[in-house]
């Protein structure tokens, strides 16, 4: 977490051009499912690509941190993995850093699809939300493929589970009611002054956020259980002096010589598919041209290995 979410003591108030404002500001963890859309939603509010998305479980693997700013404060929003069962030392990871995300926020943002069936992934978030602290606001997303009554059966199935604060239907892929929901935000935000500066969208590394937009892309192309298998090192990101290109070396790690066949593919054509898709984004979040160099290596069951773990960005989590 950042240094920031520590300090709630400052003044709170934020000097503007018009005088002494009140603003709420604070952190909202998007908590959900696998494939539930919390990225794409993120991505959609601050309107930037900082997450990677794809329809693959296990998309979002840490927990990315992105900053929204307007005249009424600030919202510090916490993509988070999707809740689900752990099979290995990453799921491990991915899960504690879900319940983590839960307990340090000022509010959690939990993303349903619009269906009256409760899974057993929500059961098990639910069972953590009811002990929350902080206001839950039940975001219903996918809406636009969903009936209005479709919508309405589904909040009438939570509200029989819970007491939310608020419940906001919306959908992040045609961005509808995304204002609403950022209104019900900051009014559930307390009051308190900016964590970063105004025009801050995240304090993630730039050469984090490619490694990301790699993943994404193999995730797009890969078939099966491929992608699950993967972690993307960044091992050089340098801009030119003169500004005019930006050099990225990243490796693709898999677990098994055979999977390295099938990311390289036939006379290297998927690695391409793959490179020329990532270079693509790469290029529009840093509005400069990318020399993106992929390479791949086998390092067998890294998922499981805690030393390759922190080498990856995956930090072990706590025992308790």
């Amino acid at each position: 977490m950042s240094e920031n979410i520590q300090d709630k003591t400052q003044d709170k108030t934020q000097e503007t051009g018009a005088g002494t404002e009140k603003l709420r500001s604070g952190f909202a963890a998007l908590v959900g499912r696998p494939n539930v859309g919390k990225s794409t939603l993120m991505n959609a509010l601050i309107g930037q690509k900082i997450a990677a998305v794809s329809n693959r479980a296990q998309t979002t693997r840490k927990r990315i941190q992105t900053v929204y700013t307007d005249d009424r404060g600030q919202i510090v929003f916490l993509d988070t993995p999707g809740v689900t069962k752990a099979k290995n030392r990453l799921g491990d990871f991915m899960l504690e850093t879900a319940r983590s995300a839960m307990a340090e926020v000022d509010l959690v943002l939990w993303l349903v699809e619009p269906s009256t069936f409760i899974g057993a992934g929500e059961r098990t978030i639910l069972e953590k939300l009811k002990t929350a602290k902080v206001p839950v606001v039940l975001a219903i997303n996918k809406t636009d493929t969903a009936t209005p009554e479709q919508i309405a059966a589904c909040i009438e199935t939570y509200r029989k589970e819970m007491e939310f604060t608020e419940i906001v239907p919306v959908s992040a892929v045609k961005e509808e009611n995304l204002d609403e929901l950022l209104k019900v935000i900051f009014r559930l935000l307390p009051e308190g002054p900016l964590y970063f500066d105004a025009d801050t969208v995240t304090d993630e590394r730039m050469r984090d956020i490619a490694a990301e937009l790699i993943r994404e892309q193999a995730l797009r192309h890969l078939d099966k259980e491929i992608p699950h298998g993967i972690a993307v090192l960044v091992e050089r990101f340098s801009e030119r002096e003169d500004g005019s290109l930006t050099d990225i070396d990243a490796t693709i790690i898999c677990e098994r010589e055979s999977h390295k066949g099938i990311i390289i593919g036939k006379k290297g054509a998927m690695l391409r598919k793959i490179g020329s898709g990532a270079r693509r984004e790469i290029e529009e979040m840093l509005e400069q041209q990318v020399n993106l160099k992929l390479f791949v290596k086998v390092r067998p069951d890294w998922r499981d290995n805690a030393m390759l773990l922190k080498e990856y960005g995956y930090l072990a989590p706590k025992k308790k």
